[in-house]
This record gives C-alpha cells, structure tokens and sequence, in this order.
C-alpha cells in the first residue's frame, strides 16, 4: 500500500492524479463582473488516459512537425470563429435541460460550500487506495481528483462528443452499437484521435476543441469538493480508461480565493489579475496543477465594454461586442504548459503606443545573427517535446530577432512607460535573441500592474507583469527587469522544472542571464561587462549573507527534497515542499545561489563556451520539464576532463543545491570583487562620506560652513551599495544625512537605492525622510514589507505610528502574503 502524505500546514498539496487521467487542453467561457468582483462560467477538460493506465496503442506521438504559418487565424473556417456558447443558449439546445446551471433553471443540490450533499470533504492527498471511494459511495469506482481551492462548483457533466458533426472521421468504427459502455468507448476514442493530432493540422483542432466544449451532455457525474481538491466519479466506471475524458463543470469564484488580486488600479479603477503564487491557479479554475500535466488552453471572457482582457496567449485579441456595454475577449495558445503559467489580467488598461525610435535602438541585432552558422545543427534536429507548433523548427521565427510587442498601463502611468518600457524592450529581447537564439513565444505584452502587486516583475507566455515601482529613476531597475523576466521565455516557460520545490532552475537562470541581456542591450565594452558584472556580484553576495543568517536553514536548501526530488506518489499527486510558507515569497535564496552556481560553472568553462552550452540546453529541453541533473550532466559533458578538477554532479549537489548556508566555493571567492574599480571607487566615497559626518559632528552649530567635499558621479547600483555601506556606520548625523539625500537626490532614483535610503532614515529617526519612507510603503509595496520591521524594531513611538498608519492605508488591497507577514511584524 502506498504511504499516505500528509502535507503540514507549510506544504503545498498537489492533488490531481495525473498518473491515472491526464488533462490536455482546457477551454474556459467566463462571465467577469469585476465591480461585484466574481468570476463564473463553465470551464471544459479534454484527457488522456494516464501514463500508468494508457494502451501502449495509445502513447503520444513524438517528433515536433513544420509550423503553420503564424499569420492563419483559428477562424479560417467560418464555424470555427464561434465563441463559446452562453450558458442560457446551451440549455435551451438540450431536451433534458443538462446545460441548466444551479440558480439557473434547476434546483441546487450543493452546500453552501458547493459540495453535493451526498459527498464528504476531501483532507490530505489521497494514495492509490483512495482512488476507489469505498467508504463514502460503497463502490469501486474510479475517482477523478483535480486541484481546486476557494471555488464553488455548481456542476458536473460528461460531454457527449459523439454528437458534434464531423467527429466521425476521428474513429475507426464502421457501425456503432446502442450500448452505453460503447458510445462512451467511442467517445473516449474520439477524444484520443482529436488530442494527438499532428501540430500541422492546430487550427484544425482548436476547431474542433471548441465544437466539442459546445457539445450536449449526457448525464451529471457526482462530486465533492475539499479544502484543495475536486473529486468527481461516474457509477459503475472502474477504471481511468472507462471514464469520461471531455467534462464540463459549471464553477464560480470566491473573493477570497488567492489565485486572483481583486484591486483597483493607480488610477483608481476597479481590475483584477492572477496573482501566480502561492496556491497558482486552482482558486481560478479546477485544474491539474502538477507540473507534469502539460496542457494547452482557449479562453474566451465576457465582461464590460470599459475593460481590456490581456491573457497568456498566442493571438492579440480584438473584443467582439455582445449586447450593449460587454465585450467578448478570445484567447488560445498551442504550446502545451503547466496550468499554473495561465494567466490574467481584466482592467481599464490603456495601450502605450509605440513611437518612432533612432535606429540605433535596433542595431543591437545587427551582431545576433553569428552563432547561427554554427548551431544550425541543432534546428535540423527533431525536437524532444510532445508534439506542437514549434517556433524552434520555423525557419522565419529563428531569425526574428525582436518580436511583436505591446504595453498597457493604468492611464496615470502612460506618459512614465514612454521613455523606459516602450524604449528598452525592443533592446531587451534582441540581446535575449543574440544570446539564446529563437524566441519561444511569437509575442509579448508588458503590464504595469497595481501597487499592490508582491514583486518587481512575473513572466507567463506572452505577457510580462512589471511592477510600477520600475518606472522610476532611470532605466537601469526597468532593463535590468526586462530582462529578467524575458529570460523566462526560456526558463521558466519553455523550459520548466519537474519538481517545483526546484526554484533554482528557473529563477537562478533567470538571475544570471540578466546581466548578461542587460549588458549586451547596453552594448557595453567587455571591460564594462567585467566590472558592472563583478559590482553585481558582491550585491548579490551581501544580500546572500544577510538572507543566510536571517532565515530558517530549511528554506536555504535549493534542492528541499534532495534525492527525492520529482518523485510523486502512484497517483501523480505530491506537495510542493514550505510551499505555502509567507515568508518564503520575499526570499531570494533560491535566485541568489542558483546564480552564484551558474557564474561558478562560467567560470569554469569560460563564458563563450558556457553560453553555447546554454543554447545547445535550450535546443535539447525546450518544450519539456527537467530536473537539476539533466542540465549538470550535459553540462559536463562540454567541460574538458582538465578543466573540471573534481567537478561531479555529486560535489555539486552536496557544495551548492542540497545544504543551507552558502555554498564553501563561494566563500572563497566573496574578497575578490572588492578589488573591483567600480567597488574601490565607493570604498573611496564612503570615506569622504564617513569624513564628512565626522567633521559636521566636531563643529559647532555656528559653524555651518564646510570644505567642499568633491563627489564622484556614481552608476544606479554603486549609489545601492554606497548606501549599504553606510548602512553599517553606527551613526549618522541629520546634517549629514540631509546632504546625502540633496547630493544624489535620492527622492528620485529608483527603488532599489530609494528603499537603501529609507533603511538610513528609519535606522538614524531622520524625521524629514519619513515622508519618504511613507511614500515607499504605499507606492513600493513589491520591495516595502520588511521596512515595516525596522520601523517596529526600534521601539520608537513615532515609526511604529508611521507603520501602522501605512498598513492601515494600503491592508485592504495588499497582497494576502504581504498582509500576512507584515501583520505578524506588527501585533
């Protein structure tokens, strides 16, 4: 018998068995009324048998096929451009009212937690045993289990896909019989021609997807609902092969529900957006949240004429209007991923338009098109992906070097996105493209997302959530995101970890191709690069040192599960280990090491051939979910026998991925960076700044007048560390202080050095700063949550006044996690 898990309060429960019935396309029809702040409509799954139960005359297809030419619209087909129907049109096409919701035409048989009165909730995650209710229905029946959180199911039905004209031709059956065990055979058989057809023929099947999610049902299937599960079961079906694999579910949110952030905007208009972590998307649809339950998706979402809805997918949408004041939005995507990378955000989001640049913002792709000459090698080979339209294996995407782009602000931000946003993403992904080479998605939008928003940037296919606290200050905070999240498209997206305690794979790639984009966008000399690069470090590497001694030693560990790690029970289900932990979202100790371990292994096989070792990964993998070990072992395979000195996956996982604390190679190197010319240069204004706070000390309060003292002008992520290193001086006078902040005017610069200098003004009670502290805990909610401690820390009457009033302020629409530790921090 399996083991049954049993996920603690900080542990993430994955519950869908994946193993027995895997989802591969979702299709979504959602009313969105963002004023009442509810989402409801109905949402369509088309499944495979699971792995562990499927005919081997049933295993997908490999090989990756020619792509489509991208421009072809999914209506090419007059019957294809249908949106999905309305509920109150589906029910009026059925004759036993199947399609009617409850509250709509038939008598509700949930709970008010939209349980069916004849089912028990769910705890914990079931093993293999569980998967036959016996206890509650006193049968063997084969139980469905999906993830699901904070929603209220309405109900459940089989899809009769067999009644939708033209599937006839997805079966080999010359007659059919009347027997419902055969009609539901065919069904499934139907289901399984339509999910494995060929990436030639996507418009195809997405016309058909949606003729099938249009189709009538044929009987409810009986469910209950848990805390993080939705369990579904048909009388009598036994085995995962037997049961329905295209069902409906009719569904509605719940405001509490942590998938979405119901907001206003800056501009004070009501929005709502995914919020991505912690629970993902189960809180915004049932769905299979384990990684490996790649799937693809359409979406189409009503709501009113005054909102625009930006959504992870493939085509730029264009409303069509229904009735007076809605507008109907419709999305897909082909490429299959994880659900938890679905994403949405619904607000009066006004386009930034593009302007016309110098040519110089596009010559950096002049020098991208090199290393193409020889990696073409790795284009003529099939990909190791299911099978989708690969942009890897289209030959005009290969060398589009800058892809289709948009920006959408709150109208009060439009003029801030002009000079930073539109003018660096256009440099941004050629740098992308001239390191990594084809870009995995054919487009990009960028949104400034409200303040309430828990981090500087998130990437989803083809959208890019950037917080509005990148906007000021120059473009350094902007590019140096950009490019962050861009690197993404890549890890992250294309190329996903199978287990997701392995943050590392994603954000610690993601940490280390940042500079590199950043610096190629900048179109910096190799003498630039070096010194910018090493400044870097030794930021990251203080910022490693201080999270490594203020954090529980457990949540240090890249690798939580070690030798464990992408193990899953029989079932498929699993728990994404300190998953639901608060304070864990404002960590960076899995982007911190996992960069400082990718800048150990560049150095060790030398830049150039690391990169080209990054594009061969990319070439390999993309498409597909990995472990550590699958980057490690292929990338010492490229390094020489004499240049790995003992270099085994084994030291590697024991030195950087499986203890706390920081890794012992990279203690050895943490000196070498102050030798830096950019370090020494503020090793020397500090000095003057320590000097200078010490002569305004000794002089008396008529003698005002000082020696000039002269400043050298100093890069955005010098002033960072000028500030850290001032940090660490015991005192500081106001005088002083009030000339540091005239000097560098520090008001204006971006967040990264503006929360440095919040820090000085709350360790040193420089009451004219407070304001700006105030503005920062408001306006920079992203990067504000421990400034709340340090106010409280000192005990002193005024900052705890001064935290409480901005909790007071912003609590209503902060981020639940920020909410949580900042209320912890202050009661």
């Amino acid at each position: 018998m399996e083991k049954q898990l049993d996920p603690t309060k900080d542990d993430l429960p994955l519950m869908a068995n994946t193993s027995h019935m895997l989802v591969k396309h979702y299709i979504l029809d959602l009313d969105v009324d963002v004023e009442s702040q509810s989402i409801e409509g109905t949402i369509v799954f088309f499944f495979e048998t699971g792995i562990r139960y499927r005919n081997s005359s049933n295993t997908d297809k490999g090989g990756c096929h020619s792509w489509f030419d991208e421009t072809c619209k999914i209506g090419a087909s007059e019957s294809c451009h249908i949106p999905v129907i309305s509920l109150s049109a589906c029910s009026s096409k059925t004759e036993d009212n199947d399609f009617a919701v409850s509250g709509k035409g038939e008598k509700d048989t949930s709970d008010k937690n939209g349980n069916h009165s004849n089912g028990e909730q769910a705890s914990g995650i079931s093993c293999s045993k569980n998967c036959c209710d016996t206890e509650n229905l006193g049968s063997t029946d084969f139980l469905l289990v999906l993830d699901c959180c904070d929603l209220s199911v309405l109900k459940v039905e089989e899809v009769d896909v067999a009644a939708v004209a033209g599937t006839e031709k997805f079966t080999r059956s010359a007659k059919l019989s009347d027997a419902s065990e055969d009609l539901g055979d065919l069904r499934n058989r139907i289901v399984h021609e339509l999910v494995t057809l060929p990436a030639d023929r996507w418009e195809e099947q997405l016309c058909y997807y949606t003729r099938c999610s249009q189709a009538p049902g044929c009987g409810e299937l009986p469910f209950t609902t848990g805390p993080w599960s939705l369990e579904i079961r048909k009388s009598g079906v036994r085995a995962p092969r037997d049961f329905p694999h295209v069902i409906r579910i009719w569904y509605k949110t719940k405001p509490e529900g942590q998938s979405v952030s119901w907001t206003v905007d800056q501009s004070g208009r009501p929005c709502v957006y995914t919020r991505g972590s912690p629970i993902n998307n189960r809180a915004l649809f049932p769905c299979q949240e384990p990684p490996i339950a790649l799937s693809t998706w359409q979406a189409t979402v009503r709501t009113a004429a005054q909102f625009v809805v930006l959504m992870s997918g493939e085509n730029s949408a264009e409303p069509v209007p229904l009735q007076e004041g809605v507008l109907s939005w419709y999305y897909y995507v082909t490429m299959p991923m994880p659900a938890s990378t679905f994403t949405i955000a619904i607000g009066s989001w006004q386009e930034v338009k593009q302007q016309p640049f110098p040519a110089d913002v596009q010559s950096s792709s002049d020098f991208s098109l090199p290393f193409f000459q020889a990696d073409v090698r790795w284009h003529e080979e099939h990909c190791g992906h299911v099978e989708y339209p690969c942009r890897f294996q289209n030959p005009g995407a290969r060398l589009q070097s800058v892809i289709p782009y948009r920006v959408f602000a709150p109208f009060c931000l439009m003029e801030s996105c002009k000079d930073p946003v539109l003018r660096l993403i256009p440099q941004c992904l050629s740098a992308a493209y001239t390191t990594l080479g084809t870009h995995p998605f054919s487009r990009l939008d960028v949104l400034i997302v409200p303040s309430n928003f828990s981090s500087l940037g998130m990437a989803s296919p083809h959208i890019i959530f950037l917080s509005q606290s990148v906007l000021l200050g120059g473009r350094h905070l902007c590019g140096a995101r950009l490019c962050h999240e861009i690197a993404h498209a890549w890890f992250g997206l294309a190329i996903g970890a199978r287990d997701w305690t392995e943050e590392w794979i994603s954000e610690g790639f993601a940490t280390y191709l940042e500079d590199i984009f950043w610096a190629r966008a900048q179109q910096l000399s190799h003498d630039e690069v070096k010194a910018q690069q090493e400044l870097k470090a030794l930021l990251r590497w203080r910022r490693l040192r201080d999270e490594v001694q203020n954090s529980e030693e457990e949540l240090q560990v890249l690798r939580p599960n070690k030798e464990n790690t992408g193990e899953v029970s029989e079932s498929g289900a699993s728990i994404v280990k300190h998953g639901l932990k608060a304070e864990k979202i404002f960590m960076q100790v899995h982007y911190l090491k996992g960069y400082f371990l990718l800048r150990f292994l560049a150095r060790t096989m030398g830049e150039a051939s690391y990169l080209a070792s990054l594009r061969k990964f990319v070439h390999k993998f993309h498409g597909q979910l990995v472990l550590s070990q699958d980057f490690l072992y292929m990338l010492l395979e490229d390094i020489p026998e004499q240049k790995r000195s003992g270099l085994t996956i084994e030291s590697i996982f024991q030195n950087w991925l499986d203890t706390s604390g920081i890794p012992k190679p990279l203690l050895e190197e943490g000196e070498t960076w102050k030798e830096c010319q950019l370090v020494q240069q503020v090793s020397g204004e500090v000095s003057k700044w320590i000097q200078t706070n010490q002569k305004i000390r000794k002089s008396s309060k008529k003698k005002r007048k000082q020696d000039e003292v002269i400043l050298q002008k100093l890069l955005p992520d010098q002033l960072v560390l000028l500030l850290e290193s001032l940090l660490e001086e015991k005192t500081l006078c106001p005088r002083t202080l009030q000339c540091l902040e005239k000097t560098y005017k520090l008001h204006e610069q971006d967040a990264e050095i503006r929360h440095r200098w919040c820090e000085l003004v709350v360790k040193h009670k420089y009451m004219p700063g407070y304001r700006d502290v105030e503005k920062f805990l408001r306006e920079d909610q992203a990067m504000g949550v421990y400034l709340y401690g340090e106010l409280m820390l000192n005990e002193d009457a005024k900052q705890q006044e001064l935290a409480h009033k901005c909790f007071a302020a912003v609590r209503e629409h902060m981020d639940v996690s920020s909410a949580k530790v900042v209320a912890e921090m202050l009661f």
